[in-house]
Parts: C-alpha cells; structure tokens; sequence
C-alpha cells in the first residue's frame, strides 16, 4: 500500500472528524516489522500532493495548518475528497 492509499484508508476507517498522525501512516506502509521512520518522507510528500489537491486538511492542535510544517495532523477535507482547502 502506498502512502496516498493508506492515509485515506486510516481516515476512512475513522470517524468523519478524526484526524491521523503521519507517522500511524508510514507504519502502515512500512508493514509490520517494517522501518517506518524511512517510510517518512514519501509520507509527507503524498501529503502535500493530497493538500493542493483538496483531499484532505491539515491541523495541530485544533489549529489549521495552509502547509505541512513542523507536527501536524491530517484529516478529511471538508465536504468529502474534493471539498478543497476549506477550513471554515
């Protein structure tokens, strides 16, 4: 599973407003036993494609994020996939 498909996997499976953390899905890339911390990169880099597609937002904190910088959290957009970068 790449790291597009498996973040949108661990949302899917997650209520509507929860959020996942990068590292829960570089650990589901990786696999079991796997080196997740190497899966790291090609994770934020599928979240960044994600985020200036609209599919999902990013927070800390309860706090919305325009860009991946520092600790973040990624949800859903708003309004599904396509709902864009809507934080409102």
């Amino acid at each position: 599973m790449d790291s597009r498909e498996a973040t949108l996997a661990l949302l899917a499976a997650r209520a509507e407003d929860a959020t996942v953390c990068p590292s829960e899905v570089a650990r589901v890339v990786a696999g079991e036993d796997g080196a997740w911390r190497e899966a790291m990169p090609d994770v934020h880099a599928a979240v960044d494609a994600m985020l200036n597609e609209g599919a999902v937002r990013l927070s800390w904190k309860g706090r919305p994020l325009a860009m991946r910088a520092g600790p973040y959290r990624i949800a859903r957009a708003r309004g599904g996939e396509d709902g864009g970068g809507d934080f409102g």
